[in-house]
């Protein structure tokens, strides 16, 4: 069975950290570029960061760079993303996913995406930043 669960997410300050995991399973993630995208409350869904398959080339929004890292270990079959410097706009739930693709970027950031443009997506960890 295909499939991918995240972890990690929880109740932070402003300004504290956060690292989230995603482990796939019923296949292997290694020949996919891999996406980590949010959805606020209210809002739709947003691209975050994605890598590609040998984690050699990675992308984030504007809202992030600088303070997230998305990495992979492919040997361990787990995406991840660490937060830095967190603030209340980072609230959100997080989804992993994978492209439909193999060996393919699909998803492009700057247009309207729903989980359904992906291959696969796991059910969200929740980020909530709050003092």
């Amino acid at each position: 069975q295909v499939q991918l669960v995240e972890s990690g997410g929880g109740l932070v300050e402003p300004g504290g950290s956060l690292r989230l995991s995603c482990a796939a399973s019923g296949y292997s993630i290694s020949a996919y570029w891999m996406y980590w995208v949010r959805r606020a409350p209210g809002k739709g869904l947003e691209w975050v960061s994605d890598i590609e398959a040998g984690g050699g080339a990675t992308r984030y929004a504007d809202s992030v760079r600088g303070r997230f890292t998305i990495s992979r270990d492919n040997t361990k079959n787990t995406l991840y993303l660490q937060m830095n410097s967190l603030t209340s706009e980072d609230t959100a739930v997080y989804y992993c996913a994978r492209d439909p693709r193999l060996f393919q970027r699909t998803i492009m950031p700057g247009r309207p995406i729903t989980l359904e443009d992906f291959g696969s997506w796991g059910r969200g960890t929740q980020v909530t930043v709050s003092s």
